[in-house]
């Protein structure tokens, strides 16, 4: 007989390949519903997973894709290792756009190479302010830091409509709710000729080697990973749990600020209300598939930019509908959720007791 039995220590082998059987999952099971839903559900599936990969000309794509949702994910696996649950990543991204399109509204008769960086500087402050009202009260109120930065990202939302449809809107604009677009100084340089890809995607990748670099070589990153796991022995050890949270917070809501000015001063150019991408919550997911690892959050990362993309790609040959890449991207989730399982247990066979 079969039973379920849980593993003195988790194995380290499932660790890492229950991503990979959890995408391989993800796969069959879409496959199965988009089938059940009257579309072609291989042809589905091929387009919105595969199809980013094969076709040289949407890598480009990916790597615009990606980046934000790198950036966001390991600010993001900071808080998680320190049970420090910021699920308001998407509200301190908006806000980070806000704080940078500021700075380039006020120097838009300006010009100078100071500019972008000035511009990235009040996303990161911006995306910090927004990420210190929940960690201000998690420290002093002890208010759980999962409702309260989950409700704030509906006020930047509705923040962000307010200026670009009042006070920040373009006058040249032919009354759109749009701000001005940005000038050649407020735009990210373009690495590729042709294409979107931008300075952001090489800043995204050097974001992930510094959180390695912090999180597995430092004090620091030691002190986060104790308090996660050991709280007790953590006070005993000197590490204060409210430092690592403030500070998990803090830098979660840096890079999800910095993350969303560069997309204001890359693929968008200025901010619209379509400025709110949801990247916020994907990254959720990339840092869980790439389970709280820099390194496997960018292999989450471009993970779930094939779905943005390949979303895209299936609209037009399979006619599914936009909603169809949050579906995708939410069994994903589940499926990963489901195979952590067989991290903490394994499948042993129980002989029959006469």
């Amino acid at each position: 007989m079969l039973e379920w039995r849980r593993r003195r220590e988790p194995s380290r082998s499932m660790l890492y390949l229950s991503p990979l059987i959890a995408v391989v999952l993800t796969m069959a099971l879409g496959t199965l519903v988009f089938t059940l839903m009257g579309y072609d559900g291989i042809r589905a599936v091929h387009d919105i997973f595969l199809t980013p990969f094969l076709e040289p000309q949407r890598w480009p794509d990916l790597g615009v894709k990606a980046a934000p949702l790198i950036m966001i994910a390991l600010g993001l696996a900071i808080g998680f290792r320190a049970n420090v649950w910021n699920i308001g990543a998407e509200g301190q991204y908006i806000m980070g756009a806000i704080a940078g399109t500021g700075v380039a509204l006020l120097t838009y008769e300006m010009s100078g190479w100071w500019i972008l960086p000035a511009m990235a500087l009040a996303g990161v402050l911006g995306g910090m302010a927004w990420a210190a009202v929940p960690a201000l009260l998690r420290v002093r109120l002890q208010v759980s830091e999962i409702l309260t930065s989950l409700m704030l990202t509906y006020v930047a939302v509705q923040a962000l409509y307010y200026l670009v449809r009042g006070p920040w809107k373009d006058p040249d604009g032919f009354n759109f709710p749009q701000t001005r677009m940005f000038t050649a100084d407020q735009t990210l340089p373009v690495m590729l000729e042709g294409s979107l890809v931008h300075l952001g995607i090489p800043l995204a990748l050097l974001a992930a080697a510094l959180a390695w670099l912090v999180l597995e070589k430092t004090v620091a990153g030691y002190g986060v990973k104790v308090v996660g796991l050991a709280p007790a022995a953590a006070r005993h050890g000197g590490f204060s749990a409210d430092a690592v949270t403030w500070a998990s917070l803090l830098a979660g809501g840096g890079l999800a600020g910095l993350a969303g000015l560069f997309e204001a001063a890359g693929p968008f150019g200025q901010l619209t209300p379509q400025f709110p991408t949801n990247y916020g919550f994907t990254a959720i997911i990339v840092a869980f598939l790439g389970r709280l690892h820099p390194l496997g959050i960018v292999f989450g990362g471009v993970i779930l930019a094939a779905t943005y993309v390949g979303g895209e790609v299936a609209q037009t040959t399979v006619k599914l509908p936009q909603a169809a890449t949050g579906m995708f991207q939410a069994l994903l989730l589940f499926v990963l959720l489901a195979t952590d399982v067989l991290v903490k247990y394994r499948i042993v066979r129980r002989e029959r007791s006469a």
